[in-house]
């Protein structure tokens, strides 16, 4: 079965009991590891336990068939249920897996799979949507939406609490995996030293990264319509050693907050209001830039922009160009549009 939306963290933090196996997969491996990491807990306290925790690798279930169904039905030493990690997946193993779930009980192991971006055509991925004794969870990068409730969960732990603008500052340049904004957030937490506000002048301090400000001049490079800006920046950034479709992703998001600010501005809004109602707002270095895109931008037009965006993913995804050609021709080609 497929879980989704917000059923997903009911289920990893309490999971039917009646399924079996679990697969977590996407692109964002962070999160990924940190949901599996809640569900290890839900079955044994200590994952080094080597009684009831054993990992597998995925090609060692192709070498050997029944080592699932064995490990997974084996009786633990001192009792408790058990726990199987199988990483490093594809759909080689999708026979093994669909073989031993006709077969298992609510009594065997627990299986928690690992696995990266599968496809809607992985037969790993149908088998477990489909599945009524598997569950399937896709992890995607945190949004504008959810990021805030990372950001603030893990800052009150240290009893910091962020500022409007600071936040704003921690959404646009946090958020593509779960393990790195963490681990950005902790080393802003140490950089505070103690309990109190998160000002923007310390999320920035702690937290400039130069490959974001570099991807933050690419999208307002793009919208502005400054193929100078553009080329350099994405210079920096490739440099930087950011993948393409990070970059076609970054001005996808861009230009959805610039179509959502321009369909308020549409309907008789003020364009600082429309800036202000964006979640999060705009931050207040960008406004000016911002306000001029609104006015170069029509709606009509920038669905035009999205839709090369995402045809420009999907392209480097399937077609076999180089995945940097593909990105730097879409870029260059809606930068010139916005001077049209």
């Amino acid at each position: 079965m497929k879980i989704v939306g917000s059923r997903q963290d009911n289920f990893i933090n309490q999971p039917n009991p009646e399924i079996a196996c679990i697969m977590l997969f996407g692109p964002d491996r962070g999160l990924v590891h940190e949901r599996a990491l809640t569900l290890v807990k839900t079955v044994v306290d200590d994952l080094k336990d080597p009684f009831r925790v054993v990992e597998i690798h995925g090609a060692d279930l192709k070498s050997d068939p029944t080592r699932l169904a064995d490990e997974a039905k084996a009786i633990a030493f001192g009792g408790g249920r058990r726990l199987i990690l199988i990483k490093n997946v594809n759909d080689a193993i999708t026979k093994n897996i669909a073989d031993y779930i006709e077969i298992a009980t609510p009594e065997d192991a627990l299986i928690i799979i690992e696995g990266g971006e599968l496809g809607p055509r992985s037969s790993l991925r149908k088998l477990f949507e489909k599945a009524k004794k598997a569950a399937s969870i896709a992890c995607y990068g945190d949004n504008a939406r959810n990021l805030p409730i990372v950001i603030n969960e893990t800052l009150t732990a240290h009893g910091l609490k962020p500022t409007r603008d600071a936040m704003t500052y921690l959404v646009n340049n946090l958020g593509s995996d779960r393990s790195i904004t963490r681990g950005e957030l902790e080393k802003l937490s140490l950089y505070m030293g103690a309990p109190g506000s998160v000002e923007l002048t310390d999320a920035m301090a702690a937290i400039n990264d130069n490959a974001a400000i570099a991807m933050d001049d690419i999208t307002q490079a793009v919208g502005y319509g400054d193929k100078t800006k553009l080329d350099k920046a994405l210079i920096r950034t490739l440099g930087e050693g950011i993948h393409p479709i990070q970059i076609i992703r970054a001005a996808s998001r861009h230009f959805l907050r610039l179509h959502e600010a321009a369909g308020i501005v549409a309907s008789g809004k003020d364009p600082d209001i429309a800036m202000k109602s964006l979640k999060p707002p705009v931050m207040f270095m960008h406004v000016d830039k911002f306000r001029l895109q609104l006015q170069r931008w029509h709606p009509a037009r920038i669905r035009d922009a999205l839709d090369l965006l995402t045809m420009a993913e999907m392209d480097c995804k399937t077609t076999g160009e180089p995945v940097v050609a593909i990105c730097w021709r879409t870029l260059m080609r809606i930068t010139q549009a916005a001077n049209h």
